[in-house]
């Protein structure tokens, strides 16, 4: 054997001796060289010797010849042998690298998949080489344009040599163009990759040095044996792109390699890849932990972690990459949530992007930007993370001086991480003073993102305590003195937001702020001092401002410190501590605290407000004043008074700037304590009245006040003289601002001087020259009222108020001069003059109010009364809120809680003295009010008699007269609900609630269930005037602004009855629509705030039930409604966490509401929904959302257009909800889906409504992009419904229209629509989900799409199933396999009339031994779908070609075929012929004809019976297109196996019963079908020689009589239509194959010939003489054949006479055809024969017949 191999060896040898051309010796080693490889296998040394011998030879020869190509596909196929020695395949590959890039480019191509599949399981050096010489191919390769056709890589089965070529990609792809690694002269031998644990930094040594991202061992495979030149690397790399860009491998495999590519340094690769990438962006998951780890691992590289140990060896230890792939990857990091969350990965990315050795501007702006991603969603219990964060930050901070836009970014993300991470900024100052520090210093732009940065770092500092509450107070007093603003404004934020607001020293810092000359900083300041401490979140334990003491010592003391220094401010003489702006904040802040730690609660800046807090003030004063000499309420000095030092301030202020809030604070202080505090300005009167010179009213009305306080404590002859001064001054008219102050200083010091008799000594009377004096002094008043001076007026009018109010004015009753009557006639001419202003106005009401309180005497009560109520003018609302007061005032007289001291005594305290006179005429006033004023016809009247009644109301609650009327009261402020004036109806709805918690528990019932009917019903209870009265004029309900009527408070009503409480209606009544008129001076009066308190607070326990419908209502669509129901919401709900306590009840309510049958409610409940469900988390709605989505379903489709509209947004919300909830991990998200899919499938892409259709596809379609492989468990139901959704959406008029159409309009039709199909949301959708298909759902999927083959209908549902089955055959033809029997079975046998070539290939491509398994149902199928009918425009049928090529491959010989499957293709057919389908019957008629014609002859039982059976069934029912081809069959089968039918035989059918069953059909009504049926009763009759002439007669010699064509000389018309053309060829037609059939069916029977001889020849004859050309043909045709059967001719029956009748007929009706002209067309021999017929006639005895035959016999003679 040795010897034998040797041989071999040597001829081959001698032979590669002889070659001489490289030709030869090409075909030498074409042919040898592989079988001389495999002898290396062998045992014997001398043949492996030889052979290395000739290798050595062959290798010289090759070398030299770079053209000679070696047998590349040979040696592959060898190589791949797994039962090849190593050896062999050592050397093998060896001459596939030399020999496969000498092959052309396109057999390159063509064996690239093949190296791919030799690579598996070969060792890494051999599978580098190869991929080392595929990865240039991938440049010439050619891919599918679509993805689902197949593809040259079958990639899906060899995960592994995936991962190995990707990595070999990729480090193509870091390779840099023209490297040369330069190997150092001593080095250990190169480490294979399977190597253990490295050796650490010892190996290191000698190594050289790879480039970025890339490791030595990955280099040195890149380069290869061969390196490729920088253009032939770009050549591969681009390769590579195209090779991702087909798709052949899954794209989360490959998006670092485009990542890579698009930084790659030329413009052809990295514009390939960067394109590729965009056009994937979308459908990339970025946070796939796949593609991020990827990622990271790429930027960094193999760093050694001290935890880990170092385990890659040196050799494969990757570098990280450069900079300009660092600058491709962070983009795609910051669109990723999870790589900002992959620790400690991320913080290596940013400090390799901050302090890398190689980083820059435009790296160090990705990282920042990086970083502030980190920032927004890392978790912040990740310490480390922060911590590193931070210090990076600061570190970049303090050392980086560049560029500031990066500076700015730093700032922001220290910012950002201060709100993430606040506990790692809390201990740490120093970082706030380093910032405030840099925002001195740095230019705007960074200034501003320092600020930034501390705003959003105030947070982490608010629970400083002890030395660092300290140290931050210190640092804020640095800073809030600044030059720069935003410096100041930052450090004023910080003394907000981190101290307590009893904190003095941060408030004292405030209040320096609040001086400020700039608007942004001092307002905010003030904001932050007077805020309330109601509205203002409170620390623990701490109170909303310091106590009074306190803060007037620390302002002391700094004022003292301030005065040293150059921060003091000079004002003429003056030198104030503060500036005036801030001592002015200082001055009313202490108020507040005074007010504060007075027990008052209102902190109001209104002068008149803070008034009311007098009394409590003044009690609070004394009680300081009395503990003056206590030391523990000393300041810290201890040497003076908190409040002595508050009133030095205020003086020390006002002498040196003035302010009125100044003033008033001054006058406050000394007017609630006067005893104690007026000797201190008894020396300090002309400073006083220097005040009451000055140029400001207000001022001087103050200053008048505080001089009649200091002046009224003095002695008896000082105030006398004083007064003679003051009337002195009145007279001096050179200065009326002094005339001014005069008169309004008379006024309140007579007025004090009275009221302090009348409460000291009541019973004494009044010196005798001090009444005079008084008098004097009245009328001194009195002469300025007619003053031209309105000024002066007004100041008359209110100082005579102030002296009514406190005693009897001392002027006459009446008479001449002035008088009180003259006093109220001009008072009460001055309200509705048109000349007076609105402040006149409303001292003159005041004081007519006040005249009957001084005076219980007074005599013109009753006019001032009436003269106030007639005095109602339009537009003078808040001036009738005077006026109530002034007429409650009137009404009590002496009574009146008016007269009391206002600085000193609340109202509530006051108690009339005993002996006061009563003057009470309420029962009067009311009465009037009731009776006349509210049912008045003038709006205004009304609204001003409401506006009275309230009044009446709220000042005389305790008032027997309005106890006892309050029934009436209700019923009057009812009546004003339904004016249309929203003013009117809120006083009233106010009032029903006074009016109802004045009565006692049997009141209030009553007045309730009387509100309620009244509310509801629109009349009056049945205690009022009289029954059934209506409340509201006109038609039911009043109407209100909106035209709405009640409907606001007949929902409140309805509210309160719901709740089962319908007293609760009052509550709701003081709780909505708050009037702006309330917060007014006069409206808050009335204390509807503390009302409405107070009604929240009651309600409380309803909040469950309340909550839910409040909610709701706040979305109502009558605004009246919605505004009334937000206020009322607003009052009670406070704490804002109250929607996520009570949100399954208000979740149920809005569902439950949704489907109401008040349009109102319904629209509101969507309103609700859309605003409760945004941002909503899933397992919040996760159980209710089905039916959220089912109702809005409905109610998309409402009758209402505006609910439509707010459905339609509502779904859309929840559409962005559920797909954003489809978008996150875990269980939630799966459980969302799961409940979300069976909704939009079952009820929303099969409604009826578009609008419901449309938006369940839109959320199908985002939420496929966005629940990704979430979808997979759902893909068997979630697929075929979108497949019949198809079909379902399309327009139904495509349908229509496809029916009438022309077959090439059809054909074109159909395209449009399959390719719209394909094109559709849903199609998308159903793409979206089969890329996440695997074997574990197919199982499910397939028998359901086998379903819808078989029971699918329309056209779109057809082309989406084929369009999904040539997917999944495509992506998992190794998963499908198992399926591929069922499948084939049901789309051959459903879809070959539409199916696309492009499926069939497919199938065959990758399953051709499924299909031979199947064969037995697949190629019957194959055989009826090549039997299609082409379409006429189209000609040949693509279609049926396809089929026919499928049939042809897979049987031996078309003959052979039909007999191998002949049960099966006879089943097949009948089912055919018993489909729905015409056409579908017209194919299976062709192919049973096909069967019978093949088997012709050949046809024997069983399988005679069983075609003949088959056809036979086939022909039963109605006619249809194609059904010919049934009768065709027949009639061949009959006639070719007539023989075979005499034979009896179990199941198969006789002549007999064929021929009744086919002459059945010829008496079918349709022309066309009648005519194939004829002709297949005439073959089969002429072939079994039957006798059925008498039923063919029947049939026949109708059609013939009937159907009389225009003789051949008759006249054609041209203006004949088309459809008497077309009737007249088939009448000719009918004509032709009736003759034919009586020719073919003429029986050889005597009986049935002598029957019907003479019928049918005469017949024949008479058609011979009329009929045209054609008929005449088939009649002779037909005589023929009649006289060649005819048994008259016979010697056995013959009969002279009847013989001689028959041919004397037929002789002369031949005549009639013989007499054309037409003889030319004749040959000689018919010329010849035809003279010798002619002869014979002329022997006749007839001389017609003799005459007719000579003349034609001539005829034809002369013919040349």
């Amino acid at each position: 054997m040795a010897a034998t191999g040797a041989e071999t060896l040597e001829r081959v040898f001698l032979r590669l001796g002889h070659a001489e051309t490289d030709e030869q010796l090409q075909d030498i080693i074409s042919k040898f060289l592989p079988p001389v490889l495999l002898k290396l296998s062998s045992a014997q040394e001398g043949v492996r010797k030889k052979v290395m011998e000739l290798l050595v030879h062959l290798n010289k020869r090759i070398k030299s010849r770079p053209k000679i190509q070696l047998p590349v596909e040979t040696l592959l196929v060898q190589y791949q042998d797994p039962a090849a020695a190593s050896f062999v395949t050592n050397f093998t590959i060896i001459y596939i690298k030399i020999g496969y890039p000498r092959l052309e480019v396109s057999k390159q191509c063509e064996l690239a998949p093949t190296l791919l599949t030799a690579m598996e399981g070969k060792p890494q050096p051999q599978q580098d080489s190869l991929m080392h010489l595929l990865i240039p191919t991938l440049y010439h390769m050619k891919y599918p344009s679509e993805p689902s056709k197949a593809s040259p890589f079958v990639l899906t089965e060899r995960p592994k040599t995936v991962q190995l070529l990707l990595e070999f990609m990729l480090d193509v792809l870091l390779m840099p163009y023209g490297f040369v690694l330069n190997e150092p002269p001593s080095r250990p031998a190169p480490s294979s990759p399977q190597g253990g644990s490295g050796t650490g930094a010892a190996a290191a040594q000698g190594l050289p040095q790879p480039p970025p991202g890339m490791s030595v061992y990955a280099v040195k495979r890149v380069i290869g044996e061969d390196q490729w030149s920088p253009e032939q690397l770009e050549q591969c790399k681009l390769g590579i792109v195209k090779f991702i860009e087909a798709e052949q491998v899954p794209e989360v495999e490959t998006v670092i390699h485009l990542v890579v590519a698009s930084s790659d340094t030329r413009h052809s690769v990295a514009t390939a890849a960067d394109l590729e990438l965009k056009s994937k962006q979308s459908i990339i998951d970025w946070n796939n932990p796949l593609i991020i780890n990827k990622m990271y691992k790429i930027y960094l590289g193999d760093i050694p972690l001290k935890t880990k140990g170092a385990t890659v060896k040196q050799e494969l230890k990757h570098e990280p990459v450069s900079t300009r792939v660092k600058m491709k990857i962070l983009p795609h990091l910051l669109r990723s949530r999870l790589a900002a969350e992959c620790f400690p990965a991320n913080i290596q990315v940013v400090y390799d992007g901050l302090f890398g050795a190689n980083t820059n501007n435009k790296l160090l702006s990705l990282t920042l930007q990086f970083v502030h991603h980190i920032c927004m969603v890392c978790p912040d219990s990740n310490k480390p993370l922060g911590l590193m964060l931070l210090n990076g930050l600061t570190k970049l901070i303090n050392e980086y001086k560049e560029d500031p836009k990066l500076l700015c970014m730093a700032y922001s993300a220290v910012g950002k991480l201060s709100s993430r991470m606040p506990q790692l900024f809390t201990k740490d100052i120093a970082l706030v003073q380093q910032f405030f520090e840099s925002m001195c210093k740095e230019d705007a732009d960074v200034r501003l993102a320092i600020q930034e940065a501390l705003s959003m770092m105030v947070g982490a500092y608010v629970n400083l305590q002890g030395a660092l509450l300290n140290l931050m107070e210190a640092l804020v007093a640095a800073y809030i003195t600044k030059p720069e603003v935003q410096v100041r404004q930052i450090a004023m934020k910080f003394a907000i937001t981190v101290f307590a607001p009893d904190h003095v020293g941060s408030r004292y810092l405030l209040l320096l702020a609040a001086g400020d000359p700039r608007e942004e900083v001092s307002g905010e300041a003030r904001r932050a001092l007077r805020s309330l401490p109601s509205t203002k979140t409170e620390k623990e334990g701490s109170r909303p401002m310091p106590s009074f003491p306190e803060m007037v010592g620390y302002i002391q003391e700094k004022a003292a410190q301030r005065l040293k220094t150059p921060a003091k401010y000079i004002v003429g003489t003056s030198t104030l501590p503060f500036n005036p702006a801030t001592f002015g904040e200082i001055v009313l802040y202490l108020r507040m605290c005074l007010a504060y730690s007075a027990g008052a609660t209102s902190t109001s800046q209104s002068l008149m407000d803070m008034q009311d807090d007098a009394p409590l003030i003044g009690r609070y004063v004394q009680s300081l004043l009395s503990n003056e000499a206590s030391p523990s309420s000393a300041t810290k000095g201890g040497e003076a008074n908190p409040v002595h030092i508050y009133m030095a301030l205020l003086q020390q202020l006002l002498s040196a700037v003035g302010g009125i809030p100044v003033m008033y604070c001054l006058l406050e202080v000394v007017s609630v304590c006067p005893e104690k505090l007026t000797p201190n300005f008894v020396d300090k009167i002309d400073w006083i009245k220097g005040l009451m010179n000055t140029n400001k009213e207000d001022m001087r009305e103050l200053a008048a006040q505080l001089y009649a306080v200091v002046v009224s404590t003095m002695s008896g002859n000082e105030l006398r003289t004083a007064v003679q001064n003051l009337i002195k001054t009145t007279k001096d008219t050179h200065s009326p601002e002094t005339q001014h102050g005069a008169i309004l200083a008379l006024g309140y010091m007579v007025g004090r001087y009275m009221n302090k008799r009348r409460s000291l000594m009541p019973t004494e009377p009044t010196p005798k020259e001090n009444e005079e004096l008084i008098a004097i002094a009245t009328k001194a008043i009195g002469s300025f009222l007619d003053s031209e001076s309105p000024l002066l007026t007004v100041a008359a009018v209110t100082a005579l108020g102030e002296i009514g109010r406190n005693s009897v004015l001392l002027i006459p009753a009446d008479g001449n001069g002035f008088t009180k009557l003259s006093l109220v006639d001009n008072l009460l001419a001055r309200i509705p003059s048109g000349k007076e202003t609105g402040k006149m106005k409303e001292r003159a009401i005041q004081t007519l109010g006040f005249l009957p309180v001084g005076d219980g005497e007074f005599p013109h009560q009753k006019k001032i009364l009436q003269g106030l109520m007639d005095s109602v003018e339009a537009k003078q609302v808040e001036l009738q809120f005077t006026v109530g007061e002034a007429l409650t005032n009137a009404a009590i007289g002496s009574c009146s809680g008016a007269a009391r001291d206002v600085w000193t005594c609340t109202e509530d305290q006051y108690c009339p003295p005993d002996n006061v006179k009563n003057n009470d005429i309420v029962p009067w006033v009311l009465n009037s009010v009731l009776s006349k004023y509210i049912s008045s016809p003038n709006p205004h009247v009304r609204q001003a008699a409401c506006i009275w009644l309230l009044s009446l109301v709220k000042k005389l609650s305790h008032h027997k007269e309005i106890q006892s009327h309050l029934k009436e009261i209700q019923t009057a402020f009812i009546s004003i609900l339904s004016d249309p004036d929203e003013l009117s109806q809120d006083v009233a709805s106010k009032g029903l609630g006074m009016v109802y918690e004045l009565g006692g528990e049997q009141d209030q019932q009553e007045l309730v269930s009387t509100l309620v009917e009244t509310l509801m019903t629109g009349k009056s209870a049945k205690h009022t005037v009289s029954e059934d009265t209506e409340v509201f004029r006109g038609e039911s309900l009043g109407k209100a602004p909106d035209g709405q009527g009640l409907s606001t408070y007949k929902e409140l009503c309805a509210l309160a009855s719901d709740l089962n409480q319908p007293d609760l209606v009052y509550k709701f009544m003081n709780l909505a629509n708050h009037h702006a008129m309330w917060n007014s001076r006069k409206g808050a009066a009335f204390g509807f705030n503390i009302i409405a308190a107070k009604a929240g607070e009651q309600l409380a326990p309803f909040l469950p039930q309340l909550v839910p419908r409040l909610y709701r209502y706040q979305f109502d669509p009558n605004l009246a409604i919605r505004q009334a129901m937000t206020s009322i919401w607003d009052a009670l709900v406070t704490d804002k966490t109250i929607v996520e306590k009570y949100f399954k009840e208000i979740l149920q309510d809005v569902i439950s509401s949704l489907t109401s049958n008040m349009w109102r409610v319904r629209e509101s409940s969507c309103l609700a929904l859309n605003d409760l469900i945004r941002g909503r988390q899933a397992d919040e709605i996760i159980d209710r959302l089905s039916e959220i989505w089912e109702t809005l379903f409905r109610v998309l489709d409402d009758i209402k257009e505006s609910v439509r509209k707010v459905a339609d947004l509502t779904l859309k919300t929840l559409s962005k909800v559920c797909v954003r909830m489809c978008e996150s991990t875990g269980v939630t998200a799966q459980r969302t889906v799961a409940v979300l899919l069976p909704t939009l499938l079952d009820k929303g892409i099969v409604s009826n409504v578009t609008e419901v259709r449309t938006l369940s596809i839109q959320t199908l379609v985002k939420i496929s992009k966005t629940a990704g492989s979430r979808l997979k468990p759902h893909a068997p139901r979630l697929i075929p419904a979108l497949l019949e959704a198809l079909s379902v959406l399309e327009p139904q008029v495509l349908n229509y229209l496809s029916l009438r159409a022309t077959e090439q309009e059809k054909s074109a039709m159909d395209a449009a629509r399959l390719s719209a199909a394909k094109s559709s949301p849903m199609m998308e959708t159903i793409n979206m989900c089969l890329q996440h298909l695997d074997v574990s759902v197919l199982g499910e999927l397939v028998p359901k799409l086998c379903d819808l083959l078989k029971s699918g209908i329309g056209l779109g549902t057809k082309g989406g199933c084929a369009s999904v089955i040539v997917s999944l055959t495509v992506q998992c033809p190794q998963d499908l396999t198992p399926y591929s029997g069922n499948i084939l079975i049901c789309v051959l046998y459903m879809f070959f009339l539409v199916l696309s070539h492009r499926f069939v290939k497919c199938f065959l491509h990758y399953s051709p031994d499924v299909l031979k398994a199947h064969a037995g149902v697949a190629l019957p199928l194959a055989f009826l779908a090549m039997h299609q009918e082409p379409e006429e425009e189209k000609g040949e049928s693509a279609e049926a070609n396809l089929w026919s090529e499928v049939w042809q491959e897979h049987v031996p010989g078309s003959f052979g075929g039909i007999r191998l499957y002949m049960t099966e293709l006879i089943a097949i057919t009948q089912r055919a012929l018993q489909s729905q389908s015409w056409k579908m019957k017209a194919q299976g008629a062709a192919a049973m004809a096909t069967i019978a014609k093949q088997q012709t002859g050949s046809l024997v039982a069983p399988h005679l019976g069983m075609v003949l059976s088959a056809l036979l069934q086939g022909l039963a029912g109605r006619t249809w297109a194609g059904k010919e081809e049934l009768l065709k069959a027949v009639g061949s089968v009959v006639s070719k196996c007539s023989v075979e039918l005499q034979k009896p035989a179990a199941g198969q059918p006789t002549v007999s019963e064929v021929l009744d069953l086919v002459l059945k059909e010829c008496k079918k009504e349709s022309l066309v079908y009648r005519m194939a049926a004829l002709r297949s009763a005439a073959d089969i009759l002429e072939s079994t020689q039957e006798d059925r002439f008498q039923e063919i007669t029947d049939i026949v010699l109708p059609l013939i009589k009937k159907n009389q064509p225009a003789s051949a000389s008759s006249p054609k018309h041209d203006n004949d239509d088309d459809d008497e053309a077309k009737a007249r060829e088939l009448q000719t037609e009918v004509l032709l194959c009736a003759f034919e059939t009586l020719g073919k069916t003429w029986p050889k029977t005597i009986q049935t010939q002598n029957q019907f001889q003479n019928e049918v020849c005469s017949l024949m004859c008479d058609r011979l003489k009329l009929s045209t050309w054609r008929v005449q043909l088939g009649v002779l045709r037909a005589l023929k054949v009649f006289y060649q059967g005819l048994l008259l001719l016979d010697k056995d029956h013959q009969n002279a006479a009847v013989l001689t009748e028959l041919l004397s007929e037929t002789c002369t009706a031949l005549a009639t055809p013989l007499e054309s002209d037409q003889w030319e067309c004749l040959s000689e021999r018919s010329r010849q024969q035809l003279q010798r017929s002619l002869a014979t006639m002329e022997t006749d005895s007839r001389p017609d017949l003799k005459d007719k035959a000579q003349t034609m016999r001539r005829k034809i003679q002369a013919l040349p």
